[in-house]
């Protein structure tokens, strides 16, 4: 481990912000689910799902700075570079056991949080030059889940405001909206991405009532539950697996909108979390596809050059050996 390299920042300034206003946000929320607004997963189970999710980055980012000869980035800027580099699975950790609803068995949400954590490791394309994930860590969690263990489901919306009535059940959703604008239009800039998932969303629940005779008015409905905007906000806007681009945000926001209603039209379950996951595997697919032709085309321009410089070289010349004063050029 001799020749080990510095580790580059593990995000920018901004996206570190805006993580940790992500994971205050969250914690924040948690705890006034438990104490207020009616979270019906055991107490005990966030601490274990942080546990959980804490040990996994630890562990998993240690064995890849090994392999990579480079040092881990928890190292290198204090107690401060370790929190940094925790967030993302403060994140994570939080939301599958705040989403999830399995019951009494701690052993699944615990299954959870661990694929969610181990497919940043797994599930990853090349983007500029180096691997990052591409499948939004807790929607992917919750997704294999739910497809692994039928009994499972995502936690009841009514638990988000089971304990508030009156004019609380609009504050709260108000509250996520103002925080998760602000956090979305000032650091991460996904504005566009959510402005199209919810044109699409809208426009895809118009387009089922009119065709196939589903409730307009209910299916427009979903929008205004705090689940959803708790979705919108938090969760297809995660700066890691999303894209960047104006015009890819609407793509990529606009994508899962129409998936989820085509899951809805052919009648599948909890289709929010199964057309993220689908976007975000089609998303993948393309880096990968993108990178695979711009390689083919830096071999090809590699040998024409080669072929270039061949034939542009100098041709050697032969001394006629009958006559050491003159030379004979090939032909």
């Amino acid at each position: 481990m001799a020749g080990k390299t510095t580790t580059p920042k593990r995000h920018d300034p901004k996206v570190v912000i805006a993580l940790r206003n992500f994971a205050i946000s969250i914690s924040v929320f948690n705890i006034l689910g438990y104490v207020i607004l009616g979270f019906e997963q055991p107490w005990l189970w966030p601490f274990i799902a942080l546990l959980t999710g804490y040990t996994l980055e630890i562990v998993l980012e240690t064995i890849g700075a090994r392999v990579e000869g480079r040092t881990p980035r928890y190292q290198g800027n204090g107690l401060r570079g370790v929190r940094e580099f925790l967030y993302p699975a403060h994140i994570t950790s939080l939301a599958m056991n705040m989403l999830l609803y399995v019951n009494d068995r701690v052993s699944v949400m615990i299954f959870g949080v661990t694929i969610a954590v181990c497919a940043k490791w797994v599930l990853r394309a090349p983007v500029r030059g180096r691997l990052r994930h591409y499948m939004n860590p807790s929607n992917f969690g919750i997704t294999v889940i739910l497809l692994l263990f039928p009994w499972a489901s995502i936690a009841p919306p009514y638990h988000f405001t089971e304990r508030i009535g009156g004019p609380l059940d609009w504050l709260v959703p108000a509250i996520i909206v103002v925080g998760g604008s602000m956090l979305n239009g000032k650091l991460t800039g996904r504005m566009p991405l959510i402005a199209a998932w919810l044109t699409v969303f809208a426009l895809q629940a118009v387009v089922r009532g009119l065709i196939f005779d589903t409730s307009i008015v209910g299916a427009l409905a979903t929008m205004t539950g705090v689940a959803f905007v708790l979705y919108s906000n938090y969760m297809i806007t995660d700066p890691g697996t999303s894209p960047s681009k104006p015009i890819s945000q609407m793509v990529f926001g606009g994508g899962v909108a129409a998936l989820y209603g085509f899951f809805m039209v052919v009648h599948v379950a909890y289709g929010l979390f199964f057309a993220t996951a689908a976007v975000c595997l089609i998303r993948g697919g393309f880096l990968w596809g993108l990178h695979i032709v711009n390689k083919a085309q830096e071999q090809r321009l590699a040998q024409e050059r080669q072929a270039v410089a061949a034939v542009e070289a100098p041709v050697p010349v032969a001394k006629d050996s009958t006559d050491s004063g003159k030379e004979v050029v090939p032909a």
